[in-house]
């Protein structure tokens, strides 16, 4: 058996070519080896290529086939299911490409490649060699896959051949208003929606001197044409090299487009596992996040990226030098006259070491002064030649934490490149700013500083910029950073403000304590510190860090960091933007991770994969958040939460810190919301396994957040945790022990909250009570409740108990009862007391308690009201002792 076939996700060029590979091969067979482009579908759908059988790949059996001819692909890791047979004893492989040469090509007995603009053009030059005859359909088909991977015979890669063909198609009869209807495709309102955001996020990086576009945009479901909307990119905003990442369902898609002599696209994508042409080509990334993908791709642009600037073009030169004969003396007065922090030592032209100013300084404190420099120089130093690439610098300075770097030509120092030279260039380089073709000058950034004028009581913005000039003074840089930020673009009252330092944050918050008259509490491990205004007002300062665990669910160590890593340990992208409080930037929003992005399109999304691997607390966190601002998860951040409950990852964190995140989604006004999320992701399970939140256990949790609501509008003294009370709802299924066993897992602690614990039995046991007096039946035999009794009843449970079997009961006259006795019976008092009974000529002794509680019971049931009520049934009960 003959198969053609080509690679997966077919396009226009794919199918032409497969055609093409029909007539030179007429008795093999057409198979695709995966799925089809939407605009590939709809082809079929017009055109009258049905007349051709294509089989489909589940009816080809692998071991039958003889021959394999693959057109428009070389590459063993896009042909899907063919891979399998490609190294086979005795396969005969026949390949027609027009892709660029990789170390993983498939090679066979014939080869045919040409970098021409199609993989068709090869195959109908060949044709047109033989003299085989098309029909206008077989034309018209095969100009549509020319037009389609040439831009309409207008891109660059674009060659004569590519015209020759064309030519010919047209002299066989190729219908161009058909190939034009194929080629021009109006866009759905949902293409146009994604269009748009990859225009709003379209963002120059200049690396290595090119300056490269890179775009992003998410999409719910799987959405065709993606190449069409970069093309659309492209063309709008002129762009000469174009990256966009499109997170579609659990994958990424990079499509790449490049103009550029100097970026070809083929080999980055072919490093991320795809594959294509200099000018254009394309990846499809699993199993990692949008955000991760981008660091992915502008890793692998930096190592490809043919650089513009080398060593020779950021260099000082000629270098100021210092000969190795010069004292300590001698170097400082050099450096001083030029204004410089390190010099190179040299003998003649060949470079010996290099000298700081920090050595030379305490060189001469120590009364060194007159030493030669050689016996206080380092001698372990890196060095570059003039035409390495900015990457070797930053490493050789960065990475080996080197001042300065000389730069050697043929063993001669030809200049020096310092560490403030390589920060300048890359400042220009790394810097971030929306795209443009026009040469209007642009905002780097979105700013808020009028937001937060007409959203923050004057108080909060006024330290805020306080918090900006003692940075500005002290040489750091500050933000405002997290939730803070988050809830002020989202107009949310949050007055909670964190703020980073880019410098010492305890040193920071020391010296702003001392100027506006403070307190600070410190914490010198975690480099941060609280600091508390007179009026008991705080902000929190950080020192920027990097945290890494050192094992899923423990708590974090700290490093220093810069403010982007900082913000790359935090739990969701919405939480990770920051605003500039420094004088002069003052309000910018810093976006590294498209934060923006996302709380535009209302999405909760992790940062990388392993998020909930070193925290699992996040979580719970994810849910919290999507039920208090209406967002929703990420596909793929849900499929995370899922992989982590199979994994057991919450089992591993101790019970304080889930119960710290139980508690803040029950204090959250649509916790319900919450609770639903949390039973369809089976978290229950790591608070009791026998917790099962069935339909009766939600109508309780519903009950319970009515029951709340009622008693916070008594605006009663005694007050209740709300939590506990949906704590006693959520375990309500549980036994005794389990419940108990529940509240330990959690580490519930503190008297009160024990006691309520404990006391659940007894409430459960009173609530029996109560039900099996007052209900229907028991009334209709003249059987009644007191409201003594039911003051006994209720009278020693904790209260949040008492709200708790308020829920719970479903019987009217219960909950009735119980609320009676919250309202009224709970609070009443006897007007006499013990000195009243003694005036009354009551003999002191144990007969006072039973008096009293005589006469509670009595006001209680309303048969005494007054105080002369009271004293009367005293003197009857002193009369008979």
């Amino acid at each position: 058996m003959q198969v053609i076939t080509s690679h997966v996700n077919a396009d226009f060029d794919t199918l032409a070519s497969m055609l093409a590979a029909k007539k030179l091969y007429p008795d093999a067979v057409l198979t695709f080896p995966g799925s089809l482009e939407k605009n590939l579908r709809d082809f079929f759908e017009k055109s009258s290529f049905h007349l051709f059988e294509v089989e489909k790949i589940k009816n080809i059996k692998m071991d039958e086939i003889t021959r394999l001819i693959l057109v428009d692909i070389r590459q063993a890791a896009r042909i899907g299911k063919f891979a399998e047979i490609i190294n086979r004893p005795g396969l005969d492989i026949h390949i027609y490409d027009h892709h660029p040469k990789s170390p993983d090509d498939i090679h066979g007995s014939v080869e045919v490649t040409h970098h021409y603009g199609a993989t068709t053009t090869i195959l109908t030059l060949i044709m047109k060699q033989k003299a085989i005859p098309l029909t206008p359909e077989e034309a018209t088909v095969l100009m549509v896959g020319i037009y389609e991977d040439t831009g309409s015979l207008t891109f660059s890669s674009t060659t004569v051949e590519d015209y020759e063909a064309a030519a010919f198609l047209l002299s066989n009869g190729a219908n161009l208003n058909f190939v034009s209807d194929m080629i021009t495709r109006e866009l759905t309102a949902e293409q146009v929606s994604l269009l748009n955001d990859l225009l709003q996020s379209a963002t120059t990086y200049s690396i290595d001197g090119i300056d490269v576009v890179i775009a992003e945009a998410s999409a719910d479901k799987y959405m065709g044409d993606i190449a069409v909307l970069v093309h659309r990119l492209k063309d709008i905003e002129n762009i000469n090299c174009l990256f966009a990442l499109v997170s579609m369902e659990s994958r990424i898609h990079l499509i790449a487009r490049s103009r550029l002599k100097g970026v070809n696209v083929g080999e980055i994508a072919q490093a991320l596992g795809g594959g294509g042409h200099p000018t254009a080509a394309s990846a499809t990334l699993k199993d990692i996040t949008l955000i991760q993908a981008k660091e992915r791709l502008i890793t692998v642009l930096k190592d490809k990226i043919t650089p513009k600037r080398f060593a020779r073009d950021i260099m000082s030169s000629p270098p100021i030098t210092l000969s190795q004969d010069a004292s300590i003396n001698d170097a400082k007065d050099t450096l001083l006259r030029y204004g410089i922090n390190a010099i190179p030592v040299v003998r003649g032209e060949k470079v010996l070491g290099i000298i700081t100013r920090q050595v030379v300084e305490k060189a001469a404190y120590h009364g060194l002064k007159d030493v030669s420099v050689k016996e206080y120089m380092s001698t372990e130093f890196e060095t570059v030649s003039p035409s390495a690439a900015v990457s070797e610098v930053q490493e050789a300075i960065i990475g080996h934490h080197q001042r300065l770097l000389p730069v050697m030509d043929g063993g001669k120092i030809a200049g020096i490149i310092t560490r403030t030279d390589l920060l300048r260039l890359l400042h220009e380089e790394l810097k971030i700013e929306p795209y443009s073709a026009e040469d209007v000058p642009l905002k780097k950034h979105k700013t808020v500083a009028r937001l937060m004028e007409e959203r923050l009581p004057e108080k909060a913005a006024g330290i805020l910029r306080d918090a900006g000039n003692v940075a500005e003074e002290l040489g750091y840089r500050a933000y405002a950073v997290g939730g803070f930020v988050r809830d002020l673009i989202l107009r949310y009252e949050n007055l909670d403000i964190d703020v980073v330092i880019e410098g010492d944050g305890i040193a920071f918050a020391n010296i702003f304590a001392k100027r506006f008259g403070c307190r600070v509490k410190s914490h010198e491990r975690f480099g941060t510190a609280v600091v508390i205004f007179p009026d008991g007002f705080k902000i929190d300062i950080a020192t920027a860090r990097l945290e890494y665990y050192e094992k899923p669910g423990a708590l974090p160590t700290v490093e220093l960091s810069s403010l982007k890593l900082d913000l790359y340990r935090r739990d969701f992208t919405i939480n990770t933007l920051a605003v500039v409080l420094n004088t002069r930037n003052f309000g910018e929003v810093i976006d590294f991770f498209g934060a923006q992005r996302d709380i535009k399109e209302k999405t909760i999304r992790v940062l990388h994969n392993l998020s909930f691997v070193e925290d699992p607390t996040r979580v719970l966190r994810a849910i919290r958040f999507e039920q208090r601002y209406g967002f929703v998860m990420a596909k793929h951040t849900q499929s995370l939460i899922k992989n982590a409950v199979k994994l057991n990852l919450l089992q591993r964190i101790s019970g304080e810190r889930l119960l710290n995140e139980l508690k803040a989604i029950f204090e959250e006004e649509n916790f319900l919301r919450a609770v639903y999320r949390i039973k369809e992701f089976d978290l229950i399970k790591f608070i009791h396994p026998a917790i099962s939140l069935n339909n009766e256990e939600m109508a309780l949790l519903e009950r319970v957040k009515d029951v709340l609501s009622w008693y916070q509008l008594l605006y009663r003294e005694e007050k209740v945790e709300a939590w506990v009370v949906l704590f006693l709802a959520v375990s309500d299924q549980l036994k005794d022990d389990e419940a108990l066993e529940a509240g330990k897992r959690l580490g519930i602690t503190g008297k009160h909250r024990v006691d309520v614990l404990q006391s659940r039995a007894e409430a459960v046991k009173a609530l029996n009570m109560l039900q099996m007096k007052l209900a229907p039946a028991s009334l209709k035999q003249g059987k009644t409740l007191r409201p003594s009794e039911i003051y006994h009843l209720l009278k020693m449970l904790p209260m949040e108990d008492v709200l708790y079997i308020m829920a719970k009961t479903k019987l009217n006259d219960a909950k009735k009862a119980i609320s009676n006795f919250i309202t009224h019976l709970k609070e009443c008092k006897t007007m006499l007391h013990g000195n009243d009974l003694k005036r009354l000529g009551v003999t002191e002794g144990p007969i006072y308690s039973k008096i009293l509680n005589m006469l509670l019971e009595k006001r209680l049931d309303e048969k005494i009201k007054t105080k002369g009520d009271e004293e009367k049934m005293v003197k009857e009960i002193a009369s008979k002792y």
